[in-house]
């Protein structure tokens, strides 16, 4: 199949596709005479994979290791266990980090009790401040770039 039937056969974009590509997570297809990529059931199945990793926010570092476990099914999958839990923990960090953000925006929505002009708005006042006067109790979080950063503060992709 061509890379547009992969697309559409996985519900993953073109550009998506060519990425895993390039970031070695699937197979180079093989080329047609006329040079168009030609892929087969294990691309698709290998995407299928991927994609399910994406979807338990796992970071391309992690599906890469998970990729190699299963390209060698006799080995142990000991590590395979051990790699889940380190996810795991991430999870249970970041649900911790998102109740904080809750609570951050909860409090600061707080701050505004009738709707008034932009510059009497005390939501904007707040967060205008740079001095560390905020009266929100939380810190500021650091390493997070946005409710999607990945492992350890890192930028997920967008594929």
């Amino acid at each position: 199949m061509k890379i547009g039937e992969l697309a559409q056969a996985t519900a993953t974009s073109v550009e998506a596709i060519r990425f895993y590509e390039r970031e070695g997570l699937i197979p180079e297809p093989r080329r047609t005479v006329a040079n168009y990529r030609s892929y087969e059931d294990a691309h698709v199945q290998r995407l299928a994979f991927i994609r399910r990793c994406r979807s338990l926010d796992m970071a391309l570092d992690e599906i890469r290791a998970l990729l190699s476990f299963k390209d060698a099914p006799s080995a142990d999958c000991g590590d395979v266990n051990a790699l889940l839990d380190a996810h795991i923990q991430h999870v249970a960090e970041r649900v911790v980090e998102l109740r904080a953000l809750e609570q951050e925006l909860v409090e600061l929505r707080a701050r505004c009790k009738s709707a008034a002009a932009g510059a009497d708005c005390a939501i904007l006042k707040e967060l205008g401040q740079m001095d560390g006067t905020a009266a929100s109790t939380t810190a500021p979080r650091s390493g997070l770039a946005h409710v999607g950063a990945a492992h350890s503060g890192r930028q997920r992709s967008a594929k």
